[in-house]
């Protein structure tokens, strides 16, 4: 079987969401991290990326509020291979009524295989990485294949040819 690759380039593309009660986290990181972070494109969900913009001065691409379908939005950049990097600082502490949405971004995060975030220690591991400089070969996996080899099996059951 072949393995696909996509190459993420030497200026990534990184997605910082923050839940309401983790922004301020988020906000610190970015701050002991802003020339790294300069040197990368940043796109962000509503206020976390208006946060970030005043606060920080650093360009960010905004997309709307979580909850109004801005993790839907960056979930559509993950899937056409627009994001490189999403780093989302979530509360577990809280339900929220975009967790549908939420669940479905790191899915598709999953699905890319793209790094992933979600606190300030695996943040700091990404970030400190040297891949983070330079272009990364990231292996794409075959879930369309794999589906299709599924329902194969299922309709090899069904006609009971198994």
């Amino acid at each position: 079987m072949t393995q696909l690759t996509s190459t993420l380039p030497r200026r990534k593309r990184i997605a910082l969401i923050a839940h309401d009660d983790r922004k301020q986290d988020l906000l610190e990181w970015a701050r002991f991290n802003i020339g790294r972070l300069s040197r990368h494109e940043i796109l962000a969900t509503g206020t976390t990326g208006a946060l970030l913009k005043r606060e920080l001065g650093l360009p960010v691409q905004v997309f709307l509020s979580g909850p109004l379908g801005g993790d839907q939005q960056i979930g559509a950049k993950i899937a056409q291979s627009e994001v490189d990097v999403l780093i989302f600082f979530w509360d577990p502490l809280e339900s929220h009524p975009h967790d549908p949405d939420v669940r479905a971004l790191l899915r598709l995060a999953v699905l890319q295989n793209i790094p992933v975030a979600m606190n300030r220690s695996s943040a700091d591991f990404i970030f400190s990485s040297a891949l983070m400089e330079d272009a990364y070969e990231r292996q794409l996996y075959d879930f369309a294949g794999r589906l299709e080899r599924r329902r194969a099996v299922d309709a090899l059951r069904a006609s009971g040819e198994e």
